[in-house]
């Protein structure tokens, strides 16, 4: 009788066993072995590999930088120090790669500005870009001097200076006609003249919209 009754709990015992061992784990059990396994060592991914800077961009000096003024200039209407603003009327290429778009934002400054009948009658302006912008950068930059004179009726020139052998390079954004009307321009090997872009016959002006080129003094780096 004691042999049975043994026997009898021993099998409930086993059969409680067998249960507990067949019963699927927790949720809990579950993420305990999933943290388990992240943390194991050598688990963790490895840092994804930053994209490599693009380089910079060196535009050499004597490069021309053609830009269009964003206001009217003169000998009478402009003083030294004024600034003014422009924007680049012609891409700029490196490579055959655009890296100074038409339009960009540009900046420079009045060098000099003499009426008429100051200094023995001739009228000048002088002017030469300080800045230009470049994908939301602003680069300080060194140009050549564009200096236009009037020396009494009929006698106008247009001169680059700086930079040994300049280039003249002044197109009128007016001619008797509408805003931006080109009236041409002489490219020499000296200091060049170029075709005038006066309104009137005594003061020096350049109208807005002119196109003017400078010729870069020093190399530009674009970051």
């Amino acid at each position: 009788m004691r042999s049975r009754l043994a026997a009898l709990t021993l099998g409930l015992y086993l059969a409680v066993a067998l249960l507990a061992c067949s019963k699927p784990p927790t949720s809990s059990d579950t993420s305990q072995s999933n943290e388990a396994s992240t943390a194991a060592p050598g688990a963790a991914k490895a840092p994804a590999a930053k994209a490599e800077a693009p380089k910079p961009v060196a535009i050499p000096a004597g490069t021309v930088l053609t830009v269009r003024l964003g206001e009217a200039l003169g000998s009478k209407i402009s003083q030294a120090g004024q600034t003014f603003t422009a924007t680049v009327a012609s891409p700029v290429e490196v490579d055959g790669k655009t890296v100074i778009p038409a339009g960009a934002n540009a900046s420079g400054t009045v060098v000099d500005a003499k009426p008429l009948g100051r200094f023995k009658g001739a009228a000048s302006l002088q002017i030469k870009l300080t800045s230009i912008n470049v994908s939301g950068t602003d680069y300080s930059i060194e140009t050549s001097s564009v200096s236009r004179a009037e020396k009494g009726k009929g006698k106008r020139t247009a001169t680059m200076i700086g930079g040994g052998a300049g280039v003249g390079a002044i197109i009128g954004g007016l001619a008797g006609g509408g805003k931006g009307a080109a009236i041409g321009a002489l490219v020499g090997a000296g200091a060049g003249t170029a075709g005038t872009a006066f309104t009137g016959n005594k003061d020096v002006v350049l109208p807005a919209e002119s196109a003017v080129s400078f010729k870069l003094e020093q190399p530009l780096e674009l970051k």
